[in-house]
């Protein structure tokens, strides 16, 4: 049994940071003791003397799509079928170099995937699938253009059912399929998007009955529904139909904020992903249809305005990027626009990145207590100041996953 101990350490434990200097000790991938001294009675541990430097546990990205970069463009229909696969490597070493150790796919990536991270054939943070998206017949995972071919978003593949579904008993079927696939949760699309270039993201989509029967499929599955809710009708039908997490939540109003306080439902902003289009769009031969990016134009400060107000209010908030529709290894300016944006404290973007999000991937992680898998960034520094998370990137020393070095 291998046991490593992080002495003299600034740490951030999931929750608060620990007064003083710390020990962090994680034998066997686990963390079996923490606090002042801690390694002392762990003679032969390996010693990692951090002299004050910062650690904190591994980040956990609520939302990514880790078969996909740039998603929206047309590269989806001139690359062959596998390439996806393979680029996937690069992705989740991006995503593990940068700290996030912990992410849940919300589309795309297939059960092969993850076995492949889990038995070490490749290297990248824990994961948890929602195999596809599900959404309604010209929803807004549905790739029907106006030119009659069927571009969707996540192509079929065996071990990607497509997911459009109309109806509660449908929606039943297609729920069942996905978790068929290997799904741990499932993701809807409650409301039109930005990326899809035919629907509109104010709209609504599934009705609360669809949305429900969703729900109590993946409840029998001892799982729940994230849902790609962006206009406020889509929201609202979400947060009274049982959807758990809202992902973007971008036309906010006051009713829907109390509807939110009400369920005690979360909300993942992730407020780069609009940024991440526009940019792309300022980019020679970006492949993005004008309506996509005008569309991405038109949210951004309402988006972010919702943020604010949500954050304001109270609204439990957990850390998610949309990464896939961005470049992967960019998931960290998330953590400073949270702050930039919605006036979150370094505490709480540090919750909202590691122990709040843990609570969507049912695994012990987004902690550097007793028990906790020992997931753990070290950074060069001491992170005092939520105006460092800008820099953040540039602070990391070293990833670990249960205990064992990945830089």
């Amino acid at each position: 049994m291998s046991t490593i101990a992080f002495t003299n350490a600034h740490v951030f434990d999931g929750r608060e940071f620990l007064e003083g200097r710390n020990d962090v000790v994680v034998s066997d991938g686990v963390v079996v003791a923490s606090g002042p001294n801690a390694a002392a009675s762990h003679a032969g541990a390996q010693v990692v003397d951090l002299d004050g430097n910062t650690l904190l546990p591994g980040l956990i990205d609520l939302h990514v799509h880790m078969a996909a970069e740039n998603a929206g463009s047309m590269g989806i229909i001139n690359d062959p079928y596998s390439l996806s696969y393979f680029r996937s490597v690069g992705y989740l070493e991006k995503t593990l170099k940068i700290g996030i150790t912990t992410v849940r796919d919300a589309g795309g990536a297939d059960l092969g995937m993850k076995t492949a991270v889990e038995s070490g054939l490749i290297k990248g943070p824990r994961m948890r699938l929602a195999i596809n998206i599900m959404s309604q017949t010209g929803g807004h995972g549905d790739g029907h253009r106006p030119s009659g071919l069927d571009i969707p978003l996540m192509p079929q593949t065996p071990g990607r059912p497509l997911a459009i579904a109309d109806g509660p008993d449908e929606c039943r079927k297609v729920a069942r399929t996905l978790f068929r696939a290997g799904a741990d949760h499932i993701k809807i699309c409650t409301s039109g998007g930005v990326l899809s270039p035919t629907d509109d993201p104010r709209h609504p989509q599934f009705t609360v009955d669809e949305i429900k029967a969703i729900v109590e499929e993946a409840e029998a599955h001892g799982s729940y529904v994230m849902a790609h809710a962006q206009g406020t009708g889509g929201i609202q039908n979400a947060l009274r139909g049982g959807v758990r997490t809202i992902e973007h939540g971008i036309y906010l109003d006051e009713p829907t904020i109390e509807l939110f306080l009400e369920k005690d439902a979360w909300l993942v902003p992730t407020l780069v992903a609009p940024l991440m289009v526009v940019r792309a769009a300022d980019r020679p031969n970006s492949g993005l249809a004008d309506n996509v990016v005008a569309k991405a134009r038109m949210v951004l400060e309402t988006h972010q305005a919702s943020f604010r107000a949500a954050h304001e209010a109270g609204v439990n908030i957990a850390m998610g990027t949309d990464t896939g529709v961005g470049p992967h290894g960019s998931n960290l300016e998330e953590l400073s626009l949270m702050h930039t944006v919605g006036g979150m404290t370094l505490a709480e973007v540090l919750r909202a990145s590691t122990s709040d999000a843990a609570a969507f991937v049912g695994m012990p992680v987004g902690a550097l207590t007793e028990g906790s898998y020992g997931d753990a960034v070290v950074l060069n520094g001491t992170l005092t100041d939520a105006a460092q998370l800008a820099d953040l990137g540039s602070m990391i020393q070293q990833v670990y996953l249960a205990g064992q070095p990945q830089l």
